[in-house]
């Protein structure tokens, strides 16, 4: 088979304010076709097979993002977007490193890439396990999970947890954990639609609240009954304003995402912050950079987990969307719709 010797990218053509605009006189991105460079020593050659969609991207392309305040660069006008992909190995000229291999690498939204092989990891195969949870349940989002709910919020088995966006990647592992893992006391889900929180409830949660049921706020108030002393907070907005009203004394945020106020150049804003001070709650945000140093060994946890049957980790928590390369920011926008259950994850055909 000879090797290709071009690609196509997506190219990030103009950073949005609102909504990404995937057509029109100035979409936010570009296909473009680019020569692919000739292999150095220690290179690869890769051929995307699945990529990650995660709502985190659309903070490393917005227009008034402050280079200074972000967590890593941002996406260059210029460039191919950002993301994670677990990619075939087609040529190498690095050790360690064979034709046909699988490994996670960060190749953003490109068919064919050429990226020194220091920055990929090899995939292990797990019987029965998909290699796309290496892009969810077993890979950043698993340690995202882990991380906001046991070192971010130290939840215990005392403590009663609420968790917003429980249907999605990292909230369906946080309910899990919570629950199967940390055994706690309380695990109530948020989720859109009646279809996500009865699945949110199959995999740990005691209950799962529909943020669309016109009595959700009344639901929430009769689920927290005597307050929580935990929130994993997904979504930010509105939710979040709810939430500080409904935590115990002394009580524990962890600050993950805020997929509510992404796409909006004029977000929600906090009208209940008095409620921080006056119960001292405590809210934390957090990155999972910081602890990428414990990888290793939390994966280990979570396989471990997976096998005992703690957690679920089989295709109920994920989404995969067969994809042609034309169609890659349209899957990738289907976060913002609620079109996922679990991890939403391109594969490209």
């Amino acid at each position: 088979m000879s090797l290709p010797t071009t690609t196509r990218q997506w190219i990030l053509t103009n950073k949005p304010t609102d909504l990404p605009a995937l057509s029109g006189s100035s979409p936010t991105f570009t296909l473009q076709t680019h020569s692919i460079p000739s292999l150095k020593p220690n290179q690869v050659l890769l051929k995307t097979l699945f990529i990650s969609n995660d709502p985190a991207q659309r903070g490393w392309i917005g227009a008034n993002v402050d280079p200074e305040r972000l967590y890593a660069p941002p996406v260059p006008v210029g460039s191919p977007m950002y993301a994670r992909s677990i990619c075939e190995v087609l040529k190498s000229t690095a050790d360690g490193f064979n034709e046909g291999e699988k490994v996670l690498a960060n190749s953003g939204w490109t068919e064919y890439s050429v990226l020194n092989a220091s920055g990929c990891q090899k995939i292990q195969d797990i019987e029965g396990v998909s290699i796309t949870q290496y892009l969810g349940a077993l890979g950043l989002t698993g340690l995202t999970a882990y991380y906001g709910i046991i070192e971010i919020a130290r939840a215990g088995k005392d403590d009663a947890v609420v968790v917003s966006g429980a249907a999605g990647a990292t909230g369906s592992m946080v309910v899990q954990i919570a629950k199967n893992v940390l055994g706690c006391k309380k695990v109530i889900g948020i989720a859109g639609g009646a279809d996500k929180c009865k699945w949110v409830e199959s995999i740990g949660a005691d209950v799962c609240l529909d943020y669309k049921a016109p009595d959700f706020k009344e639901n929430l108030i009769k689920a927290t009954d005597g307050f929580v002393e935990v929130y994993f907070d997904n979504v930010g907005g509105e939710i979040l304003d709810l939430m500080l009203r409904r935590m115990k004394r002394h009580g524990r945020i962890a600050a993950c995402g805020a997929v509510a106020e992404y796409n909006k150049s004029d977000g929600h804003g906090i009208k209940n912050w008095f409620e921080v001070i006056s119960n001292r709650i405590e809210i934390k945000g957090f990155i999972i950079f910081d602890f990428l140093g414990k990888a290793k060994e939390v994966t280990g946890e979570l396989v471990k987990a997976t096998k005992e049957g703690k957690i679920k980790v089989d295709s109920s928590n994920e989404t995969v969307v067969e994809t042609g390369f034309e169609g890659v920011p349209e899957t990738w926008m289907k976060l913002f719709e609620g079109g996922n259950r679990g991890k939403l994850v391109t594969k490209v055909i």
